[in-house]
């Protein structure tokens, strides 16, 4: 009788053993040998599972998405959805992983050599956009305000998290611990408040004419 597969377990654990090394390292340094000793493999298992090291990147990629995205914590307003989301991003925490921000600002360094890279960065970046976008879009429905101008807001909040992240990772010191997903929160709780209501809307152009 065949054994059954290991496949995706081994992979995960070669990905996992990337995830380790990238953040002391780098890419460039982050031989196959220091990735199989990471993931308590031999480097021929590393390289029967990956075809190369960028095979292993592309696969971390996901890798990172998937973790974030199973941080957020379920809620039942909009308001508390988007909160999670930033949370997800940028919350302290026992499952808070500082070596998975480094190996997110990682790939998009490597995104500026490798195409395939830039590729998934984009795509996952793409990914985080529109979530927010519905998220923030759930907010103004509940609340009925309009959406006008409300890419930009996508884009300042989207933009703020990956400053974050840059910050986290190559000079930390300079956010005061915990205060990151607070910080971003209030700041979007205030840009979306600045958002006028249809009736504060109609009201305007009432006035005006």
């Amino acid at each position: 009788m065949a054994r059954p597969s290991n496949r995706d377990e081994r992979r995960a654990q070669i990905v996992d053993g990337l995830l380790r090394v990238l953040p002391e390292t780098g890419y460039e340094r982050a031989t196959i040998q220091r990735i199989a000793e990471a993931a308590g493999l031999s480097p021929g298992l590393v390289h029967h599972h990956f075809g190369s090291k960028l095979e292993i990147l592309l696969a971390l990629g996901e890798r990172l998405a998937t973790l974030v995205e199973a941080r957020a914590k379920p809620s039942s307003t909009p308001r508390g959805r988007l909160d999670a989301w930033i949370d997800a991003h940028l919350a302290q925490g026992d499952d808070a992983s500082p070596e998975a921000v480094a190996c997110w600002v990682a790939l998009g360094a490597e995104a500026l050599v490798h195409p395939e890279v830039r590729a998934l960065h984009r795509t996952l970046v793409e990914r985080r956009r529109t979530a927010l976008d519905a998220m923030l879009r759930d907010v103004c429905r509940d609340e009925a305000r309009r959406t006008r101008g409300l890419d930009v807001l996508v884009a300042n909040v989207l933009a703020t998290v990956e400053g974050y992240f840059q910050i986290a990772t190559t000079a930390p010191d300079l956010v005061p611990r915990g205060s990151a997903a607070g910080a971003v929160r209030a700041m979007t709780h205030r840009l979306l408040d600045a958002l006028p209501t249809r009736d504060e809307a109609s009201s305007k152009r009432g006035a005006s004419s």
